[in-house]
């Protein structure tokens, strides 16, 4: 082996210097080589050495012959001032990282000049410092150890390492103090020094199932470096450890009674160990003799002892059972506990109840006292066991007379009963001994309360009001009244009449009514015109013996239908028909009042309101007619071209379901001012006297309706003092009008329905409390027996507007 080296080195110095023969031959130059050694990580720009002045080189010259120095690595770590020569650190210098843990790191450097061509070897030894501390793998470990572990057991931890070399590099290393641990450390190679923990004392996961150690490794620089690792020990169980009962002897009493599945107790029995070891199984290892069935169930996981069934004090009074606890370790071991139950004697027989006789069926009117049945009791017990006490509810009108001897009851009446009320008692009788715990029984009779004819017909609605259109179908029926009765069976049933006592020919003499129904029906038409309303009296009278009655008054309101065509007042010519001639001049502006259309409709409501059309005329674009007013009206100006006569066809219908209309023609003629002018002279001297009347009657009109208006209040206000419940009869009277225009809007808002009106308004109208004065309210059908309001016949209340126009010479109404 020595040879072999000898040869190899040989062979290096030779092709060393044939190498050297050959650069030197080449470059014609002189190669030197200078060494420096530094410490890694220096600042940058800290001086190594001087080079050129180490060569021997002009340092005049240097900036000519520039020096230079050539790294055979990618990074250039140093670097030569050409000014003075000086080595400088150009980069980080991390030895580490050069180097690793080689030793010594070198860095070989090529110092180049020129003029003439020279290259030198500069040799940088980079020396380590304590730049770096040993370092763990990880910052905590586990290691698990047998809790039977002998004592000297080694156990190799993973040691650290430190990237500094020599001193510098990982030295030693420290277990803080502890009983059952203690370290030692050996050298392995290139993994360096190696820690183990030698167990030094036993260990008992039942006292200690942890040990945490802290082991720190330092290095050998000064200051020293250090880090450290935490190591959790976790003691594995065996199974050392037999279950232990938390009592040697249980005691328990339980009552003979007891139902299966009562819970007892709960054996508990304890094992210091784990796992599987530390898991107790329970179990009955004795047989209980004399027995058929044992009366007691162990659960194994849980130690729970319940009744299984079976227990008779008068049979045994002792138990004494023997439960193994039992772990589940690989060798199991075990323990017994004893449990004794006494058995505890209870009142368990309850009360027997027998009903001997008994009367299901009995009439309300029977009268208090009325025994109903008799009840017996026994008890199987003796002493206070089988004293036995029974009793009812307290809220039913029955109670319970006990017999002399105490083993019989009477079952009576208390109060009066009410069939209506409650028609059928289910009773409960309890039978309560006086034991301890008192036991007790129930029996549940039935008894049915017969009906006597103590209620008379009552109707749903009193008074009852009915609104009928006008024109109804004869024998129709339009309405029906309903009366119920709080009896059952005949006593129930209800036959309708109408009250006919009354002499004289009556409203009831047209009208017929079912008796099984109550359906009303007339045997005429009604007509709003005649009749606006009418009363009457219907009797109820049920079935029974004797038979009771009772009456109510039935308010009948007569609505309007629009059974009345629209009259044409304005214009009517001499023979009666709707037709006038209007003259005006040509030369009038647009919006010049030509004349007034008037009509009249006896209807009311949506039947009376009257809207005006133009069904025929001549030039559309002369004439407009106001479809509320009847106004007709220019629209432009007349032309030459403009025909001298025109044709206006009007058209005036109301509102109802099935409109009625009437027509009024109107001839226009249009003459020249000057003959208008004569026309007027020659009609202004016979239609100044006329338009004076108008404007009188007018007055006395309106006097007349403020009168009429001003009585109507105080008549309405005086009957609402009285408080009478009786509007019908106040109320009723012929409401027929005289002819005056009428327009009325009728709407609904929640419960009720308002009519907007002119001058006059129907029977069935009110007046809305805070609404305007020509607002009223006309009562529903459906809530009429609900509302009460007073109604106000149309002669009572008219409001009217009136507007005179003097430009034209009229008088003009609106509504």
């Amino acid at each position: 082996m020595a040879i072999t080296d000898i040869k190899g080195q040989w062979l290096h110095v030779w092709i060393s210097f044939c190498l050297a023969l050959l650069i030197v031959t080449h470059l014609k130059g002189i190669s030197a080589q200078i060494r420096y050694s530094i410490l890694e990580e220096l600042k940058l720009g800290t001086a190594v050495g001087n080079v050129a002045k180490d060569l021997g080189l002009d340092l005049g010259r240097l900036a000519d012959r520039n020096l230079r120095v050539v790294s055979g690595t990618k990074q250039d770590l140093f670097k030569v001032n050409q000014t003075d020569g000086v080595l400088l650190v150009y980069q980080r210098v991390d030895r580490e990282e050069l180097c690793g843990n080689t030793v010594p790191c070198i860095t070989n450097l090529k110092a180049v000049v020129e003029n003439p061509l020279e290259m030198h070897q500069v040799i940088v030894e980079i020396r380590d410092i304590n730049d770096n501390s040993p370092k763990f793998p990880d910052e905590n470990y586990t290691l698990e150890v047998l809790e039977s572990a002998i004592i000297g057991s080694r156990f190799q931890m993973e040691g650290a390492h430190d990237l500094d070399v020599g001193l510098n590099s990982l030295q030693s290393y420290k277990l803080n103090h502890n009983q059952y641990f203690r370290l030692e450390t050996e050298e392995f190679g290139e993994d360096g020094k190696v820690p183990f923990l030698i167990l030094q004392r036993s260990l008992d996961r039942e006292h200690t199932a942890q040990h945490w150690l802290l082991l720190t490794a330092a290095d050998g620089g000064k200051p020293s470096k250090s880090s450290s690792i935490n190591i959790t020990v976790v003691v594995s169980d065996i199974n050392d450890n037999s279950p232990v009962c938390d009592r040697q002897k249980y005691t328990i009493t339980v009552k003979e009674n007891a139902p299966a599945g009562t819970f007892l107790l709960t054996v508990d029995a304890s094992d210091l160990d784990e796992g599987m070891n530390g898991e107790v199984e329970y179990s009955i290892r004795s047989k209980l003799r004399g027995l058929s069935t044992e009366p007691f169930d162990l659960n194994s996981r849980t130690g729970k002892l319940t009744v299984k069934g079976g227990l008779d004090f008068e049979e045994k009074q002792l138990y004494e059972i023997k439960v193994l606890a039992a772990d589940k370790g690989a060798v199991s071991l075990s323990t017994h506990c004893n449990v004794v139950v006494k058995v505890e004697d209870v009142n368990d027989n309850p009360p027997e109840i027998d009903i001997t006789s008994l009367s299901s069926r009995i009439p309300e009117d029977a009268p208090p006292g009325t025994v109903v049945a008799l009840v017996g009791v026994t008890d199987l017990d003796s002493g206070v066991n089988g004293q036995v006490v029974c009793s009812v509810p307290g809220h039913l009108p029955f109670d319970l007379k006990p017999s002399p001897d105490g083993q019989s009851y009477s079952l009576v009446t208390k109060e009066n009963l009410d069939k209506e009320t409650v028609h059928m008692y289910n009773i409960t009788i309890t039978a309560k001994d006086l034991g301890t715990p008192s036991l007790s029984s129930t029996k549940v009779i039935q008894v049915d309360v017969l009906d006597v004819n103590d209620n008379s017909p009552l109707f749903t609605e009193s008074p009852y009001n009915f609104y009928v259109l006008e024109n109804n179908k004869p024998g129709v029926s339009f309405f029906s009244v309903s009366a119920a009765d709080a009896d059952g069976d005949e006593n129930a049933a209800v036959i309708y009449t109408l009250d006919r006592k009354s002499p004289g020919p009556t409203v009831t003499s047209f009208l017929n009514i079912n008796e099984a129904s109550g359906a009303i029906s007339a045997l005429k038409s009604f007509d709003f015109e005649t009749l606006k309303t009418f009363k009457f009296q219907v009797v109820a009278t049920d079935s029974g013996t004797p038979s009771l009655s009772s009456n109510v008054t039935v308010n009948v309101f007569i609505l309007d239908q629009n059974d009345n065509a629209p009259v044409i007042l304005y214009p009517v010519s001499s023979n009666g028909s709707a037709e006038g001639v209007e003259e005006i001049p040509r030369n009038v502006n647009a919006g010049h009042l030509v004349t007034k259309v008037r009509a009249y409709d006896a209807d009311i409501g949506y039947n009376g309101w009257l809207l005006f059309s133009l069904q025929q005329v001549t030039d559309h674009s002369l004439f407009g007619l106001d479809r509320y007013t009847g106004q007709i009206r220019t629209l432009r100006s007349f032309t030459e071209t403009d025909e001298a006569e025109h044709k206006l066809v009007i058209l005036v219908k109301d509102n109802g379901n099935v409109s009625l209309s009437a027509t009024a023609t109107v001839i226009v003629k249009l003459v020249e001012p000057k003959e208008a002018f004569a026309a007027s002279d020659v009609t202004s001297a016979a239609n100044d006297q006329g338009e004076n009347n108008i404007v009188f009657y007018l007055i006395i009109t309106l006097g007349s309706v403020s009168i009429l208006f001003l009585v109507s209040i105080i008549v309405l206000i005086a009957m609402q003092c009285s408080k009478s419940t009786d509007y019908s009869s106040k109320y009723l009277q012929d409401a027929n009008y005289d002819g005056t225009l009428c327009h009325s809007i009728q709407y609904r808002s929640g419960d009720k329905r308002y009519m907007l009106v002119g001058p006059r308004m129907s029977i069935g109208s009110t007046i809305v409390p805070g609404s305007h004065a020509n607002t009223l309210v006309v009562p529903d059908r459906r809530r009429a027996s609900e509302e009460a309001l007073p109604i106000i016949s149309g002669s009572s209340l008219m409001w009217a507007v009136w507007l005179t126009e003097y430009t034209s010479k009229a008088v003009y109404q609106i509504i």
